[in-house]
């Protein structure tokens, strides 16, 4: 080959110190077929250093890994649960079952609560409320005798699981009673709980202890809450309002119609009793608390969010209330091989609804919604399984986060910061106003405001004391017309009652829609504490099954039979109350029979009835 050829092989190869004679090699042993052995350009010791290093870099990565999520779990896990679970589709071992019902309160009242609580605290548009995180299903309410439910019929689908008529305090529509998951649960050796907002002779408590042919019977409801009751005593904490259904007719502050003391066959039945903020606050968020308790915080209803954090030292909050319940009935399972069932309802925001009062609306949402986060805390340290299961009787006041003030077409607006502004409940300014009117110095619900006594106060002191008194202190809104200011001066003489006309003067202002005092037929939401333990109740369901899921969690389907059976031998009879005509008793409200008038205005949260 001459010099200056390159080797056929060699064609574009770059060149270097050896290329001359690497060449020179591949020609022969081409031509020779045989390949010269070339010394390996990284040997042994090279790739076991790279194998050394890469071992370490691996291992490096893991431990930072495992390390990462052993802290993780040490502050985010839950004790192990002792006993609790489920096998072969049904639930074993020691559990606890909280059922939290959020009376009156539709989707709609989530939206409006959330949107104000990040308008008046400047969160961002992401930031939720702990029951927005919990959602898990929703609910249908429509009763035997109408497509719009009442409490009654509401809370008898959970405790009994199984639909009855508007009325029905866990009475089916033959006038049967049904055993509820309440009364099997303490038969089968649970300790059981009621904690409310409003009377704890109210329908949604009564449905779990108690059994009368309609919900105005709250007399014989407080006798056969403590006990008076075919089955015994079935309860071991009750903790709420509605002290006058306890006290005798011959008693200041006493509501019932005979003059049996229930509050002294309380007692006689084992009952510890307490009556005000001193004697709850004894009860140490119940580490003091002998069992069984009856706790009755007020006269009728607990005043509003809105207005009892200014009277705090009158009345513990709901939260307050569960609280104690929940370290209660912990400590008095401590040494069973049984757990709880505690029903905790946030009653009030039902009262808002019926009032069409947003201000109150969204403190009451707020109040449930820190219990609700209380009881997922509780949950999350207790050693011993649970479960959290929320939802709604129903929707109360049709509310829309929208409203149409004049005939030409609306603005896409409301304005939750109107809200904001406002210190008080439409109902404690009609409390105010009656009270004012009737020359006294504070009333029994004022937060603050004083006047002095009133004599001869013509019509434009009255009206000055409702301006700047009321509405401009009360509300927050200083531009009042003088066509609301004489209906609220002339109150009494007004087809609504002053509460309705406080409320209705924020709403449109809000832009905060109504479309009724009563209830609506909207589905309810679900939510849970661990959607994996309520998955049967994830979807669209009817009420019925939330009481289902609530007996089949606690083991308690035979039992509840049981209970049934023990109750219809008793037989029905005055213990359940008046017998109720067929009528109110029966078909179904669905069908269009003609308009008709409100049969009474004052019937559904005005100042001073009860509401429904």
């Amino acid at each position: 080959m001459a010099r200056g050829e390159e080797p056929l092989l060699s064609q574009g190869r770059p060149s270097s110190d050896h290329s001359d004679e690497r060449s020179v090699e591949e020609e022969d042993a081409l031509l020779t077929g045989q390949h010269k052995q070339q010394p390996h350009k990284y040997g042994w010791a090279f790739w076991r250093e790279v194998g050394l290093l890469t071992w370490a870099v691996i291992a490096t990565v893991l431990v930072i890994i495992f390390a990462v999520l052993y802290s993780h779990q040490q502050q985010t896990s839950k004790p192990t649960p002792s006993g609790g679970g489920w096998k072969d589709g049904r639930p074993t071992g020691k559990r606890n079952l909280i059922f939290m019902v959020s009376d009156g309160m539709g989707p709609t009242s989530l939206s409006l609560t959330r949107t104000f609580r990040q308008t008046e605290t400047g969160l961002p548009i992401d930031d939720v409320l702990v029951l927005d995180e919990h959602l898990i299903g929703q609910s249908r309410t429509r009763s035997t005798s109408s497509l719009v439910t009442d409490s009654a019929a509401g809370a008898t689908a959970f405790s009994c699981g199984q639909k009855s008529y508007n009325g029905a305090i866990s009475v089916l529509p033959n006038r049967d009673p049904c055993g509820t998951v309440l009364e099997a649960a303490k038969k089968a050796g649970y300790m059981t709980g009621l904690v409310v907002t409003t009377r704890i002779t109210d329908a949604t408590p009564a449905c779990f202890a108690a059994h009368v042919n309609h919900r105005e019977e709250e007399d014989k409801i407080a006798e056969q809450e403590v006990g008076d009751h075919p089955l015994g005593r079935v309860l071991d904490l009750m903790l709420g309002g509605g002290r006058c259904h306890f006290l005798p007719n011959s008693t200041a502050g006493s509501c019932r119609k005979d003059d049996r003391n229930i509050v002294d066959l309380a007692k006689k039945n084992g009952f510890s009793y307490v009556s005000d903020r001193k004697g709850f606050d004894g009860l140490n968020f119940g580490t003091n608390i002998k069992l069984p308790l009856l706790g009755l915080l007020a006269d009728t209803d607990i005043p509003y969010e809105v207005d009892r954090r200014n009277m705090n030292d009158v009345y513990p909050s709901l939260d307050e209330m569960a609280r104690t319940a929940l370290a209660a009935l912990k400590s008095a399972t401590e040494d069973s091989d049984k757990g709880f069932f505690l029903m905790i309802e946030g009653s009030r925001i039902d009262h808002a609804g019926h009032g069409n009062d947003p201000v109150a609306q969204v403190h009451e949402v707020l109040a449930y919604d820190t219990a609700f986060a209380s009881v997922l805390d509780f949950l999350e340290q207790d050693d011993v399984e649970g479960v959290l299961v929320g939802t709604s009787d129903h929707e109360t006041g049709g509310l829309a986060t929208a409203r149409q003030l004049h005939e030409t077409y609306p603005e896409y607006h409301w304005f939750p910061a109107v809200l904001a502004n406002a210190s008080h409940s439409a109902e404690n300014l009609a409390y105010q106003l009656r009270d004012h009117i009737a020359g006294k110095h504070i009333s029994p619900l004022d937060t603050g405001i004083t006047r002095p006594p009133r004599s001869g106060d013509d019509d434009s002191d009255l009206e000055n004391y409702i301006r700047h008194d009321l509405v401009e202190k009360g509300l927050g809104i200083y531009d009042i017309t003088d066509a609301e200011l004489g209906r609220l001066a002339h109150a009494s003489s007004d087809p609504w009652p002053a509460s309705y006309i406080f409320a209705d003067i924020i709403s449109r202002r809000a832009q905060v829609g109504w479309t009724t005092h009563g209830h609506s037929a909207v589905d309810v939401n679900i939510y849970a504490s661990d959607p994996k333990q309520a998955r049967p109740l994830r979807g669209n369901h009817e009420n019925t099954e939330v009481g289902k899921f609530l007996r089949e969690y606690l083991d308690l389907e035979k039992k509840v039979e049981d209970v049934t059976k023990e109750l219809k031998e008793k037989g029905a009879g005055a213990w359940m109350g008046k017998t109720l005509e067929e009528g109110v008793v029966g078909g179904r409200g669905d069908h269009y029979a003609g308009d008709f008038r409100k049969r009474d205005v004052l019937g559904c949260g005005c100042v001073g009835e009860h509401s429904h």
